[in-house]
């Protein structure tokens, strides 16, 4: 069944830092702003963000290159981190007024998660905050804040009412089209990447990418449970979904790079629990396919199918968080005292701001060379992206 309202966030966590932090360093002024690591770069109601605190999210984000960034760019970009900064100061603050922060075993409890979800042993945990001149203390403090922005905007939303019988239908009635169930089929995987990715678990090279898929492989026809094996053993994200993958048509299977013959076999000849022995795909993946489900005809869902009726509800429900929540921000943000140190410093000095970085300098040549052209702008980390079984 396709979504005919995309679902939105129950909450506005600023989770400005990944559980990888990047160490703070050292850092640097900028004309046009403060120099010094430690000066106030805003003020919230007299709680201060320190200069320092901007540029250790905007090391993580730039990779280490921050020092490569001119003055302009440096300039941006600690503009709208601080932005972000300033908003959840805000929200913490008034979860604190509101009794809503959590308690130590709580952000015990999301240390833990996430160590589990990176598959990080305690010695690696330990020695992950030490090369990034991180302690235990400042990860605590940051889990802190975002679990107590999650509980106050988790309040805020819960006076949200359920839509109305008549809404349901009108928007059920306007969106038919959205709510068929196509022919297709659901898929878990086994993933062993011969990459090095860090993980516990971690085949390295082709040789123990290989031993490792076949001694999967006949565990699982042994009889091991595949949920269980992959959330062993996976080397993907979907481990933690115990290797579920989702729903696809023929035609996405055919997009994802699946072979036809593979395709064709969920059709026709696999039954649901069946598993497929171990692909090596054009990414370098060994993969092990489990058919989970199978649809052989394309149907139409009605309003009391109770799919349709939940995701209706849940979409019309997520919209109003969405608006109730920034609506929520924004006054919180009006009633907050709040004082851009950072702002206020360029708006005192803009022509103490340099332009783009100059163009790198080019080996020497036979003609003269081109006059210089900008720099291209500063690369930000970017988010994983789930990858897809390509045939070979």
């Amino acid at each position: 069944m396709s979504r005919a309202i995309n679902k939105t966030g129950l909450f506005v966590v600023i989770a400005i830092l990944a559980f990888s932090l990047a160490g703070c360093g050292k850092t640097s002024g900028t004309q046009g702003g403060p120099a010094n690591p430690n000066d106030a770069a805003a003020i919230v109601n007299g709680k201060e963000i320190k200069l320092s605190e901007i540029d250790t999210i905007l090391n993580q984000q730039s990779k280490g290159q921050k020092e490569q960034l001119s003055d302009l760019e440096l300039a941006a970009a600690r503009l709208e981190i601080l932005d972000q900064l300033i908003r959840q100061e805000v929200l913490y603050q008034r979860a604190d007024k509101d009794g809503l922060l959590p308690k130590d075993d709580e952000v015990t409890q999301m240390i833990n998660e996430q160590k589990l979800q990176n598959r990080m042993t305690e010695e690696q945990y330990q020695k992950m905050l030490k090369d990034n001149n991180q302690t235990e203390q400042q990860l605590r403090d940051f889990w802190k804040k975002n679990i107590a922005v999650k509980k106050l905007l988790d309040k805020v939303g819960s006076t949200i009412k359920a839509p109305s019988e008549k809404e349901l239908e009108d928007f059920y009635n306007n969106n038919k089209q959205r709510y068929v169930s196509a022919r297709g089929v659901g898929l878990a995987a086994i993933v062993v990447d011969p990459a090095d990715n860090g993980a516990t678990d971690d085949a390295k090279g082709e040789a123990e990418a290989k031993q490792k898929v076949d001694i999967i492989y006949q565990r699982l026809k042994n009889g091991a449970d595949f949920a269980d094996v992959a959330r062993e053993r996976s080397e993907d994200q979907s481990n933690l979904r115990g290797g579920d993958i989702g729903f696809f048509t023929e035609e996405q299977l055919r997009q994802l790079g699946m072979p036809q013959d593979l395709i064709t076999k969920f059709f026709t000849q696999m039954q649901n629990g069946d598993i497929v022995a171990p692909l090596h795909m054009s990414n370098g993946r060994w993969y092990i396919f489990k058919l989970t489900a199978k649809r052989l005809q394309t149907e139409n869902l009605t309003l009391d199918n109770p799919d349709v009726r939940k995701d209706i509800t849940d979409g019309i429900i997520g919209q109003r968080r969405q608006i109730l929540t920034t609506a929520f921000i924004e006054v919180a943000m009006n009633e907050a005292k709040i004082e851009n140190k950072l702002a206020a410093s360029i708006v005192a000095s803009p022509d103490k701001m340099s332009g783009l970085r100059p163009a790198p300098a080019q080996q020497p040549s036979a003609t003269p060379s081109a006059s210089p052209a900008a720099s291209a702008a500063p690369q930000t980390a970017a988010s994983p992206a789930a990858t897809a079984p390509a045939k070979k």
